[in-house]
Order: C-alpha cells, then structure tokens, then sequence
C-alpha cells in the first residue's frame, strides 16, 4: 500500500501554479527560449499521469507493462492535447482527474506491496537526453512523478509569471 498524500499535495501544488499562471495579467507568458509555455506543461503533465495510470492499471489487472515518457515530449502530441482538451482550464480539469484516479489506484488496497514493487522496464528521456533506461519498481515510478516531475512542473510554471505577480504572490 501507498500513501498517496504527497501526490496529492504534488498536484495541488502544480494546479495551483497553473491557475496563477493562467490568472497573470499576461495571459500567456512567453517562455524562455526553448522552453515549454503553460499549456504545453500541462499537456505534457497530463501525458505522463496518464502513462502512469496506465502502466498502474496494467500491474492492477495482472498485465505486462513498460514505461515510456517519450510520447509525452512529443510536439504534435502536445498540441494535439491542447486542442482536443480545450486548452488551459481543460488541461487542469483533466490533470485533476487524473490526479484523483491515480491517487485512488495507488491507495489502500487498491495495490498490494508486491504489486508496487513490480518491475517495469522504464525509459525516460529530457531535453533528448536519456535519464533512465531500465527497469524499475512501480512505486518508484509514482515516487518520481511525486517528488520530481511534478515539484519540476511547477516550478516550470511559476518561472512563466511577470516578476510583479511573483512579488504580490508572496504577500
């Protein structure tokens, strides 16, 4: 069994970073050179939850799985999320259903210890770099997505906003 607190608290902190992005007087922040705007984070974010709830439904039903992150870096996936969601506020409701799916699958009893120690084969790539090409235990995988994609994003979406909302954020 998992604690899903602190994935829980991991994407409300990236929901809630989203809906101050989306609320800046500039509603779409440019992002630094090569670097993803609000949108596609979001879109790359709902990707990889869904990847992760896939490959937990898969362990679940007694399946064989593989976790592969490069879709998700894809451009045309990406946009195509975007459009097929309805942008901004579609892509934070999706993420905070996944959220809460995926924090039911990893709940409780809903997986047992053997079940998340499952290995899967993993492969992670960043900026077309590779991070990660081998198997891992499932609940390392969900341990990843909460304490660094996640924690990642968010700080990527704060990074969107106008130094001044930063500023009257912290008050």
């Amino acid at each position: 069994m998992q604690d899903t607190g602190s994935l829980q608290d991991a994407y409300r902190a990236l929901l809630d970073a989203a809906a101050t992005v989306a609320g800046a007087l500039d509603p779409s922040p440019a992002p630094p050179d090569g670097e993803w705007n609000a949108d596609e984070i979001l879109a790359h974010v709902s990707l990889i939850s869904a990847a992760t709830i896939a490959a937990v439904a898969d362990i679940a039903a007694g399946a064989h799985t593989t976790y592969d992150n490069r879709i998700a870096l894809d451009a045309w996936t990406i946009r195509h999320t975007i459009s097929h969601v309805g942008g901004n506020a579609g892509l934070r409701d999706r993420i905070q259903g996944q959220a809460a799916a995926l924090c039911a699958l990893t709940a409780g009893a809903a997986l047992s210890d053997t079940e998340l120690d499952t290995r899967v084969p993993v492969l992670l790539l960043s900026h077309d770099t590779l991070l990660v090409d081998e198997p891992m235990a499932l609940r390392d995988i969900v341990t990843g997505l909460t304490r660094a994609e996640l924690p990642g994003h968010t700080k990527q979406l704060l990074a969107l906003l106008p130094e001044r909302a930063m500023t009257e954020g912290r008050r």
